[in-house]
């Protein structure tokens, strides 16, 4: 079953209680401190424009643990050439913007609409986001975005305009400390990073800190 939330109340049912999709709630806002609750407990928001705020918990999480990243020998040639610049916290705005226009093989449209933009600079002001960027000649060409909770790294989306930009973005943010990276729903790119499924109880104790 999912659970109408309401304005004045910031709680989230149990997330055990999501639908089979992970659709846990509808309503509310998105605001810092419904956003932090949420991620907390392993909800995060996913919605399209014109629709309602959408609540989320998947029953299975894809992640990534850091030091299981899989890095392809041409990967490894492309970060020992240094053919990126990578930085962290310096364009966050662009990067969220070029992760919301940029076009996706069987997507029309996105999900990181205006008010979804807005919440998560919002947070990176606050010191919650960040965001990893890709340069070559100066130019942004790849990054992704997310929030950090504890240890965990909740990724939100990444976009790349050149072959492995985004991939370098990853096994960036691998080498930083976290351990945890949190990609939500699974697809074949990162799969074929050396993403797996893991069931909502184990993903709670690390992000809680419990194990």
């Amino acid at each position: 079953m999912f659970f109408q939330l309401v304005d004045d109340d910031l709680s989230f049912p149990n997330p055990a209680l999501a639908e089979e999709d992970g659709l846990l709630a509808i309503g509310g806002d998105l605001s810092l401190e419904r956003l932090l609750l949420a991620y907390s407990n392993g909800i995060f928001p996913w919605f399209s424009e014109g629709d309602p705020i959408l609540w989320y918990s998947p029953h299975q999480r894809c992640v990534i643990y850091p030091e299981r990243i899989n890095v392809s020998k041409s990967m490894k040639k492309i970060l020992k050439d240094r053919t990126f610049e990578v930085t962290i916290n310096t364009a966050f705005e662009a990067v969220i913007k070029n992760c919301a226009d940029t076009p996706r093989i069987g997507q029309e449209g996105t999900w990181i609409t205006d008010e979804m933009q807005n919440a998560y600079i919002n947070l990176h002001k606050k010191g919650f986001a960040h965001s990893i960027e890709v340069w070559l000649d100066k130019k942004l060409v790849g990054g992704l975005y997310g929030i950090k909770i504890n240890r965990v790294f909740c990724g939100e989306s990444m976009f790349s305009h050149v072959s492995n930009a985004s991939k370098t973005a990853l096994i960036f943010l691998a080498e930083t400390d976290i351990d945890l990276i949190d990609c939500q729903l699974p697809n074949d790119h990162l799969m074929s990073m050396g993403a797996e499924m893991i069931d909502r109880d184990l993903y709670s104790a690390i992000l809680q800190k419990t194990i």
